[in-house]
């Protein structure tokens, strides 16, 4: 079977994905943000499709700045579901804008997005599952795994025979660090 370490370098949307964002740490909470986002919004859909359509994601949600689109209101929506650039689905707009609101809500209880992560880490993947559907909308087993082992808070983004995994190593993402 073969990975995504196999099929992504090269590739001009998956290469560059796949050797400098999967799997490497990251605590900026537009990038958390962002990614949190596509992963949503990938659910039934290739994500291939979801990197194409990444620019258009930037600029329809604000450059993934949260209170900014916490803000949004029902005109907001509106362009959204008219924006071809974007994934027209009623459903993953309203939950970016609604978890837009939850971070906002994780900031005052541990300081950012990233602090509440960390403080609830080391989890199992059913762990972080529940915790996540507890706390943002439309977060699934996919979902919440490909997030967190995109950001380095679960293992297995990368074979350990792939050069972006010995990077990303040498960084100690969180699910290589002992609590």
């Amino acid at each position: 079977m073969s990975s995504y370490c196999d099929v992504a370098p090269g590739h001009p949307f998956h290469g560059p994905y796949h050797e400098s964002e999967y799997g490497f740490p990251n605590a900026d909470e537009s990038a958390l943000f962002e990614r949190l986002v596509l992963e949503i919004n990938q659910a039934g859909l290739s994500w291939l499709t979801i990197l194409k359509k990444r620019e258009a994601f930037k600029a329809a949600y604000a450059e993934f700045d949260v209170d900014r689109v916490a803000a949004f209101k029902a005109r907001d929506k509106a362009r959204l579901l008219k924006d071809a650039g974007i994934i027209r689905n009623r459903l993953k707009i309203e939950a970016a804008i609604e978890n837009a609101k939850r971070i906002q809500v994780l900031r005052e209880s541990h300081g950012s997005f990233a602090q509440w992560i960390d403080a609830h880490h080391p989890l199992t993947k059913e762990e972080w599952v529940k915790l996540f559907k507890k706390t943002f909308r439309f977060t699934g087993g996919e979902i919440v795994g490909e997030f967190l082992m995109s950001l380095g808070y679960l293992p297995g983004a990368h074979k350990p025979d792939c050069p972006t995994y010995k990077r990303i190593a040498k960084l100690k993402p969180a699910w290589m660090r002992k609590r």
